[in-house]
């Protein structure tokens, strides 16, 4: 039933409604928001108390799910009400729950795995204070881990669990354009790159393994660099590190370099912030150099799903990163390019499964 409401909603801001959707649809979407956060605990839950697993191997009574996975068989019923209610199980006419297509998918799916332990794990508790993130400019959601002014000054202090799924989600979506981007960058046939935001190192290994005579320079701040010193070991001189902080006004990038890339590195930072960096990449470049920057820009992706990621992860920016950045659009990532005096000279859509752009850009 829908309870009645004196509000009315002024005539301009009235849509023609969907065919065959009722208002009754409208109100049910408006209690999946408010349910929400206990919606996405509860299918939890069901994952990681066994719930899922159990059924994904063959349907099952509740009083045999309750005892194959050692909950109450109250437990169990609650969570079965809550799967059935958010299409994760169902029961079939022979009385048995049984996994759904969604429920298999929140089980088993790599990629929904690494979002919703993310979100968990490094989002969920600080997001109570998105709306003074968004008043103040500062994740301040970011305090119920330690007294950073971003994410990346604590990574290495972060709790292990909050630290795995930060890191799981990052290389996830940073590794799978990998295999793509290599062939596009190495075309040019670079013999040194610089690689700026290297993080623990895993795009500079893949640009040393392909090619045996290219030196990557990594540039980080200290803290990652030394995950990627020891990462990297196995590759001699051909690997080189330079600590600094892209923000510091004072900071400067290393020359010589024929490619520089930042692979999901500028979305970290403000549109004013990345002018600056960019800036001082082209300072740091020569008239030949190819500067890459590979983006997972929202408004460039062919699944309505994947720009909703997007936009939802602008908010893990806002409220826990660093209060300033979000995921971009295709627009506002060239104006940052043109506002340095760089000039965009090729773009390479839907790279990679996660639909990437790349964008090679150059000194005028």
């Amino acid at each position: 039933m829908i309870a009645k409401n004196s509000a009315k909603l002024n005539p301009k801001y009235r849509r023609k409604r969907t065919p065959g959707r009722t208002m009754a649809d409208v109100a049910f979407d408006a209690q999946k928001l408010a349910f929400a956060p206990i919606s996405f605990q509860a299918a939890l839950a069901l994952r990681d108390l066994g719930i899922l697993n159990a059924l994904n191997q063959a349907p099952a009574t509740d009083k045999e799910l309750a005892r194959s996975t050692g909950l109450s068989l109250y437990a169990v019923q609650t969570l079965l009400e809550n799967a059935c209610a958010l299409d994760l199980a169902q029961k079939n006419p022979q009385g048995l729950y049984d996994i759904t297509k969604t429920g298999w998918f929140w089980l088993c799916d790599p990629m929904t795995r690494a979002n919703a332990d993310f979100v968990n794990d490094v989002c969920y508790l600080g997001m109570h204070s998105l709306q003074k993130s968004l008043k103040t400019g500062k994740p301040t959601g970011l305090k119920v881990f330690g007294k950073w002014k971003t994410v990346y000054e604590g990574l290495s202090k972060l709790p292990a669990k909050a630290r795995k799924s930060w890191f799981a989600f990052d290389h996830f979506y940073s590794d799978i354009a990998f295999p793509e981007i290599l062939p596009l960058v190495f075309a040019r046939q670079p013999r040194h790159i610089m690689d700026i935001g290297a993080n623990t190192g895993k795009w500079a290994k893949k640009c040393l393994q392909y090619s045996p005579d290219v030196q990557v320079t990594l540039v980080d701040l200290p803290g990652q660099l030394a995950v990627a010193k020891k990462n990297l070991k196995n590759f001699g001189a051909r690997a080189h590190f330079w600590p600094a902080n892209v923000l510091d006004k004072k900071s400067v990038l290393p020359t010589g370099a024929d490619a520089v890339l930042m692979s999901q590195f500028l979305d970290c930072f403000s549109q004013e912030q990345i002018t600056d960096i960019l800036k001082k990449v082209k300072k740091a470049a020569s008239a030949s150099t190819d500067i890459y920057i590979l983006e997972p820009l929202w408004d460039r992706q062919e699944y309505t799903a994947a720009t909703y990621c997007l936009n939802h992860t602008s908010l893990y920016f806002t409220n826990i990163a660093n209060g300033n950045s979000k995921m971009y659009t295709f627009e506002q990532m060239k104006t940052c390019v043109e506002n340095a005096g760089l000039t965009l000279k090729e773009t390479f859509n839907g790279v990679g499964r996660f639909a990437y752009t790349l964008l090679r850009c150059g000194k005028k």
